[in-house]
């Protein structure tokens, strides 16, 4: 764990943090490289609703009583999740909060009875590409439809 940062679960009073890290407004590498529209706007902004009362967790890192990275697991079906949302705001990179988030909500996937986690991305960040690959996520085959260029999976 990076010295003074706590991994914590979130709580509704989160909701506008975890908007911010995930605004393609604030952070110019999700215009980079994502557009946030319609249905994918849903979630963001209403993380409750569309993550946690659908059977999924959202993890919070907090540095020095400030909110600096966010990570979830949406529940896709049976015991298949997606993580999903792992931000982390750019002064706070490079301190492994990205690693620690990973870590944090692989075990809660183990703790809700996860058989497999999936994370869907894109080729040319290759920062995330080696937290994934780091974090024992395999590369898969793309299913139709899906968001990315890259999937990847681990089984747990």
């Amino acid at each position: 764990m990076p010295t003074g940062v706590s991994i914590i679960d979130f709580e509704p009073a989160h909701r506008a943090a975890f908007e911010t890290l995930n605004n393609e407004l604030d952070y110019e590498w999700i215009t980079r490289y994502f557009y946030i529209e319609g249905a994918d706007r849903k979630p963001v902004e209403n993380p409750q609703q569309y993550i946690v009362e659908r059977g999924g967790h959202i993890l919070m890192a907090e540095c020095d009583g400030k909110i600096v990275g966010t990570c979830a697991l949406v529940k896709e079906h049976d015991c298949v999740y997606e993580l999903a949302r792992l931000a982390v705001a750019p002064k706070a990179q490079r301190r492994g909060i990205g690693w620690a988030l990973g870590q944090a909500m692989l075990g809660k996937a183990r703790q809700l009875g996860a058989h497999r986690v999936e994370v869907l991305t894109i080729s040319t960040l290759l920062p995330a590409l080696k937290l994934y690959d780091k974090l024992g996520f395999r590369a898969a085959s793309l299913m139709p439809e899906q968001p990315g260029d890259v999937r990847m999976v681990l089984d747990l």
